[in-house]
């Protein structure tokens, strides 16, 4: 299952250089899967009120080129196997050139939020998601 997101680069995301910020990304990313999530009928804020979180246990990115202040870019999220507790996600960002920018991994692990629990994927969260 492959989502895309759209994200224009503002002026105060990017470095005097006029570049995107590589921790600019992480929140690019973050925004990306939200959306991705929302789009399967999950919201992320629902969940949280559900006592349900997903804190991030690592993220890797590799830079390819650099973004530009007002560009539109493409971001490309795909979650490629089922998860359990731990959730994979894969990151692609493009420019309008259609220019590969970087690519990220990001695990994820389903936790409760009162005591920061590892838990088992709610099979409704498998479900929504067609796994």
């Amino acid at each position: 299952m492959q989502y895309s997101h759209l994200i224009r680069v503002r002026y105060s995301e990017c470095d005097p250089m006029g570049f995107v910020h590589h921790s600019v990304y992480a929140w690019y990313f973050e925004q990306a899967r939200t959306e991705q999530m929302r789009s399967k009928g999950l919201s992320y804020k629902e969940m949280e009120d559900n006592g349900l979180i997903m804190p991030v246990r690592s993220m890797q990115i590799e830079f390819k080129k650099a973004g530009r202040y007002d560009d539109v870019l493409r971001i490309e999220v795909l979650i490629p196997e089922k998860p359990a507790v731990r959730c994979i996600f894969l990151f692609e960002t493009y420019n309008q050139k259609d220019e590969l920018l970087n690519t990220a991994k990001l695990e994820m692990f389903y936790a409760r939020k009162h005591d920061l629990r590892p838990v088992k994927i709610p099979d409704i969260i498998l479900e929504k998601y067609g796994f």
